[in-house]
């Protein structure tokens, strides 16, 4: 009887264990993603007085309706920016760029046009940047917009979230290029560019996001007071490969959404092919009532609002089964017994 006690105290503190444990890691509630339609984007990009109702774009950027939105040409010294005319609304979204970083290198020698192959010799005899490519662009959440500056073609000291893909390296570092790398800005810091922003760095990762024969796109996903996270699709089709994640970082409320680009000695064509924004939703999980809250009398042990009654209800139950249990036994051992007795 003894044992069975013991085993009946066991499963009891086994029970409040888990009990705890569920309270303390609350499960992600399920979401719903509604489309933001102003803040996305697709080809072909504008209307037909060549506007887009709901962003802009400046500097060297141009639109090709059938491809792309090119913020900056495979050339020297060119800035390009994309800017949501309005500011994002939602609490918690989800943000998702299909981009294109390439050089007039990744052509086959046997396919390039003409013009193009009669600019890399050029390059070769005046000395240009060869097989070097840069510098990068950037995508901005931001409490301003559309103010060219040094960071990648956008001001700096700003405030709010600067996430740069960054494709040449300014000094020595022990990862490798492109790097993904987000910077937290509260208006009053400066991006160190002598460093790549070393110092600056909230999260990174490094990945090959330039010159993909698959679509490259980078996924941006933000919660209030929980976090942002940062995922990647460049090794295969619905592959998102985690880059980094920021806990516990609250946003600017309303910042406006930008991407920009920018070459200097070294260059690149950097290429917008679409954005699609969409409010996270976050529904609450289903409360499941019994026939006692049903009919407007409160149960003891029914689903609670927090799921404590849920709970409390089946450690009753366990423990009304243990001593269902040890009473059997008990019983068996009593008809045993008396059993035996009668036999001798």
């Amino acid at each position: 009887m003894l044992r069975i006690t013991n085993l009946c105290a066991l499963l009891l503190a086994a029970t409040l264990v888990c009990a705890a444990k569920k309270k303390e890691e609350p499960e992600e509630p399920p979401e719903t993603l509604v489309p933001l339609r102003t803040h996305s984007i697709y080809a072909p990009y504008v209307d037909q007085d060549l506007q887009n109702r709901w962003f802009d774009f400046g500097g060297e950027a141009y639109v090709n309706t059938n491809k792309h939105i090119r913020l900056t040409q495979d050339r020297q010294s060119e800035t390009g920016w994309l800017w949501s005319r309005l500011p994002l609304t939602p609490s918690n979204y989800q943000i998702d760029i299909e981009f294109k970083v390439w050089d007039l290198h990744s052509f086959d020698v046997n396919t390039r046009p003409r013009l193009l192959m009669e600019r890399e010799s050029h390059e070769q005899i005046s000395g240009g940047s060869g097989h070097l490519f840069g510098d990068g662009m950037a995508i901005w959440l931001t409490k301003t917009r559309a103010e060219y500056g040094p960071v990648f073609g956008s001001k700096d000291n700003f405030e709010g979230v600067g996430i740069f893909l960054d494709t040449y390296a300014n000094a020595r570092h022990s990862y490798s290029f492109p790097r993904i790398m987000a910077m937290i800005g509260d208006g009053r810091t400066s991006y160190d560019l002598g460093s790549d922003g070393e110092k600056n760095s909230a999260g990174a990762c490094s990945a090959s996001v330039r010159r993909n024969d698959i679509k490259t796109m980078i996924r941006i996903r933000y919660k209030k007071d929980k976090g942002l996270e940062v995922l990647l699709q460049y090794k295969g089709w619905d592959e998102w490969t985690p880059c980094f994640e920021l806990k516990n970082l609250t946003l600017p409320t309303m910042p406006y959404l930008g991407v920009t680009a920018i070459t200097g000695e070294v260059h690149d064509a950097h290429d917008v092919i679409s954005i699609a924004s969409n409010s996270i939703v976050l529904n609450p999980p289903n409360l499941q009532m019994d026939e006692s809250i049903k009919t407007g009398r409160k149960s003891p042990f029914g689903a609670s609002k927090d799921g404590e009654g849920s709970w409390f209800g089946t450690l009753f139950k366990l423990i009304l089964l243990g001593g269902v249990v040890a009473a059997a036994y008990q019983a068996y051992v009593k008809f045993f017994l008396k059993g035996m007795n009668k036999r001798f």
